[in-house]
């Protein structure tokens, strides 16, 4: 049996119906805990366990891979950060997530493609 969304293989009992649709483990979750990038009470938290500058704020070992790639290119598309980081897109969304409410990376549109960059 393969997961409906990310088309990956599923194990026997380890199927889960979402809505209709037969899915992984990890494409469930996601389901059920989408990704808010725009959340004004993620931020005013991030901000308030931050005291002050923000420089305590500890990343992961992906952010930082996220950070210095963005860094490097001074700006990327999503699919292309999926792709030269080897993470699946639904695990990068959330990643970026992160690093916006941190106010780490912010979105823009350039040429009318989607662009992540840093802060």
């Amino acid at each position: 049996m393969r997961c409906e969304r990310c088309k990956e293989k599923i194990e026997e009992g380890g199927e889960r119906v979402f809505h209709g649709q037969t899915l992984c483990e990890d494409c469930y979750m996601d389901a059920l805990s989408p990704v808010k990038v725009c959340d004004p009470w993620a931020v005013y938290t991030a901000k308030s366990f931050s005291r002050g500058d923000g420089s305590n704020i500890q990343i992961t070992e992906i952010q930082s891979k996220i950070l210095g790639l963005l860094k490097e290119t001074g700006g990327a598309e999503p699919g292309i950060i999926s792709e030269r980081l080897q993470i699946r897109p639904s695990d990068l969304e959330r990643e970026i997530a992160t690093l916006r409410h941190i106010e780490k990376v912010r979105g823009e549109l350039r040429e009318g493609k989607k662009v992540l960059c840093l802060w």
